[in-house]
């Protein structure tokens, strides 16, 4: 394959919704007012209030390939450590909190938060939940829907890879990826994108009529698994619980812009992949998040079952020579070894092992503490 896949430049930038945790009592903190007031100096626009006091949203800069994302990322998480440990906070990278309960969280002013709340009531207030949320530039608008509506067929290997919320309320929930399951009750507004969009134009029209008729105030209201963003021109990929690693977030990150690479390569020579209904979709993200990792893939296309593990190897290898271009082949080559030797875990299988062990929901976030930071130096006094 030749160098063409630079025809479009595949910048990458991410958002993460970290947890603000009690270092001593390891409940959710809400946290958020003094954090900005310290951290605002030193990021700026980079770190934002969410709808929960105890979230803190951290927007890493636009970068052009996965290396220089990963400075990034150590970068802010360093900065957001140091200054989250004056009083005695912690930052924690995972879907949902094991025990602390949603009633008991503070939320946010704001008009935004108020419409939310006011169109969603319990729904809003119950979905105490943090994701992980990826851009790939796309210059091509022209070619945005028919991407799009390719590559949200992996919208399941991308939930199975990133199940990080098997706790939530201090109960099991029985599945790996918990948190799409708060936000189902918002069918068109949440998950698979209600329909196939051919063009720029169709989805306006789509929009235009949610905003003329007060449904919506914009597309930001439109939280779909894979949304088109006009603001950053991307493919914002939103289906990811918050990882557990920093190079969880990476190889997360890498694989969904190789792709937006591989779906736009086929796309300029015409050849275009099977395009499947949402209900099908909606079928492999269920068993997704119910087992992760060992979930039972649908192979629609060719009416066959296949392991989630052998799916995933088979989506890597499809990527394989768009990683080498963007220089992800290394990191995507170790996440395909592991997968295929079945080493690989991820943030829900290890929370999981860890409470058959020990029973103790405060193990599993001192567990998920180190692993945010896992990488970085930060002392703790």
């Amino acid at each position: 394959m030749q160098k063409s896949h630079r025809l479009v430049a595949y910048t990458l930038g991410i958002e993460e919704e970290f947890q603000l945790v009690d270092r001593q009592t390891g409940e959710l903190s809400s946290y958020i007012e003094p954090l900005l007031a310290r951290a605002r100096p030193l990021l700026g626009e980079q770190i934002k209030a969410e709808y929960f006091q105890s979230m803190v949203e951290l927007n890493s800069r636009v970068c052009v390939d996965v290396e220089e994302l990963r400075s990034e990322l150590v970068r802010l998480r360093t900065l957001l450590a140091q200054i989250t440990q004056q009083d005695d906070v912690a930052i924690v990278s995972a879907g949902t909190h094991p025990f602390s309960s949603w009633l008991q969280q503070q939320r946010s002013a704001g008009e935004h938060y108020q419409r939310l709340e006011a169109h969603l009531q319990d729904i809003a207030r119950s979905s105490v939940c943090f994701g992980l949320h990826i851009h790939v530039g796309i210059e091509d608008e022209e070619a945005t829907f028919a991407i799009l509506n390719q590559v949200r067929t992996w919208i399941p290997h991308l939930l199975a890879l990133a199940s990080n919320s098997p706790f939530f309320d201090n109960r099991f929930t029985g599945f790996k990826a918990y948190r799409p399951v708060l936000w189902s009750q918002v069918f068109t507004r949440h998950g698979v994108t209600p329909g196939i969009f051919s063009s720029w134009h169709e989805f306006e029209s789509y929009l235009h009529h949610l905003v003329a008729t007060g449904c919506v105030s914009g597309s930001r209201e439109l939280c779909w698994d894979i949304r088109p963003n006009p603001h950053y021109n991307t493919l914002e990929f939103r289906v990811c619980d918050m990882p557990a690693t920093l190079e969880d977030a990476l190889m997360l990150t890498a694989l969904c812009q190789a792709l937006v690479a591989k779906a736009y390569w086929l796309y300029r020579r015409g050849r275009d992949l099977p395009i499947l209904p949402r209900e099908y979709i909606e079928e492999n993200k269920l068993l997704a998040a119910r087992a992760g990792l060992d979930a039972q893939y649908i192979d629609f296309v060719h009416v066959r079952r296949l392991t989630m593990r052998n799916a995933l190897c088979s989506l890597l290898e499809f990527v394989d020579e768009v990683s080498a271009d963007l220089g992800s082949q290394p990191l995507l080559y170790r996440l395909h070894a592991a997968l295929a030797s079945g080493t690989y875990q991820t943030g829900a299988d290890r929370q999981i092992a860890l409470y058959q062990e020990t029973g103790d929901m405060q193990e599993i976030v001192a567990l998920l503490m180190t692993q945010t930071l896992g990488g970085i130096e930060v002392s703790f006094a």
